[in-house]
């Protein structure tokens, strides 16, 4: 307990999914966290059960105004930020052919452009303590080769863009740094839909011990490299990239 206590995290796209465990388990180590998405009345409900920890601020990551709005607000609140989590995403499965500019435009500008702008209007107060940390989150179609192209471009600039944070927070001693996350099949809303399997029970993943080949993941798996990122006990990483897939970039084939 209290790997991150006392700090102050925002974490986005946190009404459900890996954002919900990653602002679950900040909180349960002693963070403050503010919980932003467009969803109000799910981002509601995620902070009345994580607890009075939690704030809930309504936050379309594509906008730049609510980007401005939602930082004066933390200022405001805790004069502060220590933890950034990039985590809002949207997926459309439509392949290089048959994707729209409409689809490619929207994903890039959550994932791409809401990364670029939560960044770029966090540092004044990430910079402020001795140690703030930005974790972004890409994904395995950063490394792999998915048709889904609208997510693997707006993912890949994550991965890109991650190192470009992290070199000029160095090149100009600025306390902050920037590392990215690249998870493989995680059991959340969004692989449930990405499978086709909205509505139905969530597979059953076992909560400890070795998983077998080709298995799902929990959003706790993410969560805990999430929380060793936050935290000061990995303060001499940044510019990397952490793979939470199982093996599925390494490996030839299942």
């Amino acid at each position: 307990m209290g790997r991150v206590a006392g700090k102050i995290a925002l974490v986005t796209g946190g009404a459900s999914g890996l954002g919900f465990a990653d602002a679950k388990i900040l909180v349960e180590e002693g963070a403050k966290v503010i919980l932003t998405d467009v969803d109000v009345a799910k981002g509601k409900l995620a902070v009345s059960e994580i607890g009075p920890s939690a704030t809930f601020i309504k936050h379309d990551v594509s906008s730049e105004q609510d980007w401005i709005d939602v930082i004066n607000k933390i200022d405001e609140l805790h004069g502060n930020l220590d933890i950034l989590i990039n985590n809002a995403g949207i997926v459309f499965m439509s392949d290089p052919v048959n994707c729209t500019l409409k689809e490619f435009r929207i994903s890039n500008s959550i994932m791409s452009e809401g990364v670029f702008l939560g960044m770029k209007y966090s540092m004044p107060l990430l910079q402020k303590n001795s140690g703030g940390s930005i974790v972004n989150m890409s994904s395995t179609a950063s490394h792999l080769g998915y048709p889904m192209i609208a997510y693997s471009a707006a993912k890949g600039a994550v991965r890109s863009m991650t190192k470009s944070m992290a070199i000029y927070c160095k090149a100009e001693s600025l306390p902050v740094r920037c590392n990215s996350v690249h998870a493989g099949g995680i059991e959340t809303p969004m692989v449930q839909f990405a499978q086709g399997r909205v509505g139905e029970a969530p597979i059953d993943v076992p909560a400890q011990g070795v998983l077998s080949a080709g298995s799902l993941g929990t959003p706790k798996d993410v969560a805990s490299m999430i929380l060793y990122l936050a935290s000061d006990e990995s303060r001499f990483v940044t510019g990397a990239e952490f793979l939470i897939d199982n093996g599925l970039v390494v490996s030839p084939a299942y």
